[in-house]
């Protein structure tokens, strides 16, 4: 079932501007946009959730599924024997930090490396390779540039606008 949204949308830039002046208003109608009956986790009660022993991770049980640890450093198993899907990604991402950008990856720049790991990963296995770069060059033409000079300097160019 399709959620329709209930929320006005702003008419004119005035309003926009009236309603929603700072960061955190966008934010909250962004979100009451995207989750008008509010934000629900999208696992199913019940199943199994595999983690590793970040305390972070304790609420898991509480929200009704089964929290499985695994602590690496205190198994006998390997870490690819026991989280072997995360083992995998981090493995590709290290092999493809390595391989393709020589190692040479600052800190400042690795979200987007990220990025663009992640836009590979999720499409490796896709069938229509034509239609991956149609909607690349779709994004291209819909978002504005992200020049070098603001990756290097995010607050210089946000400060001069």
């Amino acid at each position: 079932m399709a959620t329709t949204c209930r929320i006005r949308s702003p008419h004119d830039i005035a309003e926009l501007e009236a309603n929603y002046s700072t960061e955190e208003d966008c934010r909250a109608y962004l979100a009451r946009l995207r989750w008008p009956d509010g934000f629900r986790c999208s696992i199913v009660s019940g199943s199994v959730v595999h983690t590793d022993g970040w305390a972070g991770y304790t609420g898991i049980a509480a929200k009704g599924h089964v929290h499985q640890v695994s602590v690496v450093k205190t198994s006998k198993k390997k870490a690819s024997d026991l989280l072997p899907r995360v083992h995998r990604v981090v493995s590709l991402l290290k092999r493809w930090l390595m391989g393709t950008h020589q190692s040479a990856v600052s800190h400042k720049h690795l979200d987007y490396y990220l990025d663009e790991l992640t836009f590979r990963f999720n499409r490796r296995r896709s069938n229509s390779r034509g239609k991956l770069f149609f909607r690349l060059a779709q994004q291209a033409v819909a978002v504005e540039p992200v020049t070098y000079d603001l990756i290097v300097h995010p607050k210089s160019e946000t400060a001069a606008n």
